[in-house]
C-alpha cells in the first residue's frame, strides 16, 4: 500500500476525528416528502421547497469509497459561505441553513448540464482534462489544446468544459452540441456560461487571498419559479472542486511532484495507486489513516477559506437526532 502523506495544519484534529469514525452520517430517514438518494446528498422534496442533506459518504469513480467524519458538515457549511460570497454575481437556491448538514433550498428547473471550469490541466479520472490530453486528444468540448502541456500546468486562461447530466455517466459536450441537441437554448447557455466564468474568477481570487489555489470546479444552475437564473447544488466545496496549497505548488510542480491537494483528489490518487477503481469488483477498504487525513484536509479547507473555527458538534452526538430537532419546523 502507498504511504499516506499528511499536510501541516495549525490545528491537529486527529483525535477528534478518530472519535467520530463510527458516528458518520451515511443514511438519512427524515420521514417527510419524497426522497432521492444521490452519491453524497439525500434530497427531500417537500412540495414547495427541498431539504438537501449532505452526508459523510465519500464518492469517486462513480462509487462510494468511504465515510469521512464531519465531511457532510464541511461541504454544507463551506458551500453556504461561498453562496454568500457570490450572491452579487448570481442568485442562489439557499433559503435556510437549518442544520450543519442541511440546506433548505428553493425548487428550480435544473439545466441538464454541469458547468466545469478549469484553470489547470490536471486530474486522474477517465474524463479529466489531463487524462484525455495524455491519451493524445487535443480537442475537448469544442476547445483546442496545443502540444507540449504537462500535468498540473496552469492554463493561459480558465476554460469551460461542460458535461451532460445523465444517469449512467456524464458526457463531455461542446457548447455547439448543447444548443443543437436541445440541452439548453443559446440564450440560456450564453448567460449561464458567462456566470460560471465570473464565479470561478471570484473563487480563484478569494482562494488566493486565503493561501489556496482553486484549480477547477463544477457548477449547476437552473431557473427559479420566476425564470431567474439560479445557482444550485453546491459551490467551491472540496467535493466539487480541486484545491491546492499555494505556497508549496511552484516548487513541487518544478520537481515533478503532485501538488498538495485539499480535496477528494487525495482519495482518488490513493485508490488509483492501490487498485483499479473502475474495473475491480471489490475495492480495498480505505484505511483509517486515509480517512483521518482526508477529514483533516476538509477541516483545514473550511477554516482556511472561511477564516473561522470549525463548529464541531458535541462528541458522539447522534446526527440524525440533531437534524430532526433542527428541522422540526419543516418536518411537522
Amino acid at each position: 500500500m502507498s504511504a499516506i502523506e499528511t499536510i501541516k495544519t495549525s490545528e491537529d484534529y486527529t483525535d477528534r476525528i478518530r472519535a467520530e469514525i463510527g458516528n458518520c452520517l451515511t443514511e438519512t430517514h427524515l420521514g417527510k416528502g419524497s426522497k432521492y438518494q444521490g452519491k453524497v446528498r439525500d434530497r427531500y422534496d417537500l412540495g414547495d421547497k427541498l431539504l438537501l442533506v449532505t452526508t459523510d459518504r465519500q464518492s469517486a469513480f462513480d462509487r462510494i469509497l468511504a465515510s469521512i467524519p464531519f465531511k457532510g458538515q464541511v461541504l454544507n457549511l463551506t458551500g453556504a459561505w461561498w453562496f454568500e460570497q457570490t450572491k452579487d454575481i448570481v442568485a442562489n437556491h439557499v433559503l435556510d441553513v437549518a442544520d450543519p448538514n442541511v440546506t433548505v433550498a428553493k425548487k428550480c428547473e435544473v439545466f441538464p448540464i454541469e458547468f466545469v471550469v478549469r484553470g489547470f490541466i490536471t486530474g486522474s479520472s477517465a474524463t479529466s482534462l489531463w487524462t484525455v490530453y495524455k491519451n493524445g486528444d487535443r480537442e475537448y468540448c469544442g476547445l483546442s489544446f496545443s502540444d507540449g502541456l504537462v500535468k498540473n500546468q496552469r492554463l493561459d486562461a480558465p476554460v469551460l468544459t461542460p458535461t451532460t447530466k445523465e444517469e449512467a455517466h456524464d458526457r463531455p459536450i461542446s457548447p455547439k452540441e448543447i444548443v443543437n441537441e436541445g440541452w439548453m437554448t443559446s440564450e440560456d447557455w450564453d448567460k449561464a456560461s458567462r456566470v460560471a466564468l465570473k464565479l470561478f474568477e471570484r473563487g480563484q481570487k478569494l482562494a488566493s487571498e486565503h493561501g489556496l489555489i482553486l484549480v477547477d470546479t463544477k457548477y449547476e444552475m437552473g431557473k427559479d419559479s420566476e425564470g431567474n437564473l439560479t445557482l444550485i447544488d453546491e459551490i467551491h466545496t472540496p467535493d466539487s472542486s480541486r484545491y491546492w496549497i499555494a505556497d508549496t505548488f511552484e516548487e513541487r510542480f518544478a520537481n515533478g511532484q503532485e501538488p498538495q491537494n485539499v480535496d477528494k483528489e487525495f482519495l482518488r490518487l490513493w485508490f488509483r495507486d492501490n487498485c483499479d477503481p473502475y474495473n475491480d469488483e471489490t475495492l480495498p477498504d480505505a484505511p483509517d489513516e486515509l480517512v483521518v487525513e482526508l477529514a483533516r484536509r476538509y477541516l483545514y479547507l473550511y477554516e482556511k477559506i472561511t477564516g473561522g473555527n470549525f463548529p464541531f458538534p458535541a462528541v458522539g452526538e447522534p446526527v440524525e437526532e440533531r437534524m430532526a430537532k433542527n428541522l422540526s419546523n419543516y418536518l411537522s
